[in-house]
């Protein structure tokens, strides 16, 4: 009897002790616009985000813009010390182009922007923080833009020559490149719609043609990292890609073809060509546009699908993918529609999506908090492509303007998450890093400042921009430093110090 108490106590113990691996990349992530200020500063170009807010500013909720936002440019060294004082392993982070080509092009490079990336690279090296950079995050410089962005088949060009400017660059310190962050909302959302720079709102071509473009310009940028930077300087690139996840609505055919159909037009659409054996995109989906194309008097599907020769060039383009997840909803082949522009990509897909009233909301109208939702995204993708690296490289929280630093709800949304990434782990997805979203309060896009992410409140109205943190960078840190998830520990104090020498960190 003893004995058997003994064992249950042990196992009891031995269940309570789940960690992550000592080498998990824990980390935040940021972006250049959103962050960084300096809009104009020295010879930076002009960017599309620039020119949306400041020539048509209602647009975006609060009327504000990038133009200061967090004040990176002037405040870099706080940054790292926010890093040091949480305790993080990684940083990701997003370079603007225009700040470094200021005319797009490779025939003129920023010796200044250089400069400040180097010297921001430099001080995270410093202190044992490995850099995670993101090429594109959504600021294309506004000269390429008028050119026709995505829509110009010269772009995977451009791209090309940005990129092996920045490797020769910084890829004597950054082992880890994201070609593009979240290729969905930008394609969606910047041409296929109107919710994001540039606003085109092309909805029968717009999120297509972006999408077929940007796979390309993703797949130049990989093979001239692999064949003329890896070797030398020995890191890894991949891509971040937005991945919600639907669950059918009911268990009839109808709603689980919906639900996946509905994953291949968010996030299947630029995974399949890149990490599936057969390469292109979804078949499924291309033959649903194919036949609406078709049947709405288009002499070709809007969706056009890759030669022989463009999908061996896409296909085995990466080498991890960056997963940003944030929440999921059911999807119904026939309840829960909403109407959308015809023709577009979801008047294609023609399916509904529901929440259910019960799931915590946060300040962010699409944002809520779900039961499994990024585990079960991971198993999916394991699954589906073979066992891949993957990093969690978004995933967080927001919280109105007006909240305070006990935001006990971030931690609630961060614990669940991680709680499912240890789970995946223990389940055999290969897991290597997760980065918060975000280190501090940004301008969060339509959204302006009203959202905030930050497990650092920024000080918006003040010069200095100071950053304090949250309630919930004292938990993340306690995870950071115990690699254990403690759903019972409260900070003792809210004020933060740097704990030195206590940081596991990985490189590569």
């Amino acid at each position: 009897m003893k004995l058997l108490s003994f064992l249950c106590l042990l196992i009891g113990s031995h269940a309570q002790e789940r960690r992550f691996p000592e080498d998990f990349m824990f980390g935040a992530a940021t972006s250049a616009y959103q962050i960084e200020g300096g809009w104009s500063a020295d010879d930076k170009g002009e960017n599309i985000w620039d020119r949306l807010t400041h020539t048509n500013p209602n647009v975006i909720k609060d009327v504000s813009n990038g133009d200061v936002a967090a004040d990176t440019y002037n405040n870099y060294k706080r940054d790292v010390e926010v890093m040091r004082e949480l305790g993080l392993d990684a940083y990701r982070f997003s370079l603007s182009w225009s700040r470094i080509l200021p005319n797009g092009l490779a025939n003129k490079v920023s010796d200044a922007g250089v400069e400040f990336y180097n010297n921001y690279i430099d001080e995270m090296i410093k202190y044992g923080i490995t850099p995670m950079v993101t090429l594109f995050h959504w600021d294309l410089p506004q000269k390429l833009q008028d050119l026709g962005g995505f829509m110009n088949p010269l772009f995977p060009e451009w791209f090309e020559d940005y990129v092996r400017v920045v490797f020769g660059k910084f890829g004597d310190r950054v082992k880890h490149w994201i070609t593009f962050n979240e290729p969905k909302e930008f394609c969606h959302q910047g041409y296929g719609s109107a919710t994001k720079a540039p606003l085109l709102n092309i909805t029968d071509i717009g999120t297509y043609y972006c999408a077929r473009t940007l796979l390309l310009a993703h797949a130049r940028a990989y093979r001239v990292y692999k064949n003329e930077f890896k070797k030398s300087q020995g890191g890894v690139c991949g891509i971040a890609i937005s991945v919600g996840w639907y669950l059918p609505l009911t268990d009839s055919e109808q709603d689980k073809f919906a639900a996946e159909i509905k994953r291949q037009a968010d996030f299947d659409l630029y995974i399949k060509p890149i990490y599936s054996k057969e390469g292109g995109f979804p078949k499924e989906i291309v033959k649903i546009v194919a036949e609406k194309s078709a049947n709405q008097g288009y002499l070709r599907s809007r969706l056009p699908n890759f030669t022989d020769e463009e999908k061996e060039l896409i296909r085995g383009t990466g080498d991890f993918i960056g997963v940003n997840h944030y929440t999921s909803s059911f999807v119904s082949a026939t309840e829960y529609k909403i109407i959308h522009p015809v023709p577009s990509l979801y008047d294609d897909i023609d399916v509904g999506s529901y929440a259910p009233p019960e799931w915590p909301k946060s300040a962010s109208a699409w944002l809520v908090q779900t039961p499994n939702s990024l585990y079960d995204a991971l198993i999916n993708l394991h699954k589906r492509y073979n066992g891949p690296i993957f990093y969690i490289t978004e995933n967080g929280w927001s919280s109105p303007q007006e909240a305070d630093i006990l935001d006990d709800d971030r931690i609630r949304y961060y614990r669940a998450a991680l709680n499912d990434a240890l789970k995946a782990i223990e389940d055999g997805v290969d897991l290597r890093g997760f980065m918060a979203w975000s280190l501090m309060d940004n301008f969060e896009w339509f959204e302006g400042y009203g959202a905030r992410f930050g497990l650092y409140r920024v000080n918006f109205s003040s010069p200095g921009r100071e950053r304090t943190p949250r309630k919930s960078a004292f938990v993340y840190k306690q995870i950071i430093k115990s690699r254990m998830i403690d759903e019972e520990y409260e900070p003792d104090t809210l004020d933060m110090s740097i704990d030195e020498g206590n940081r596991s960190f990985y490189t590569d």
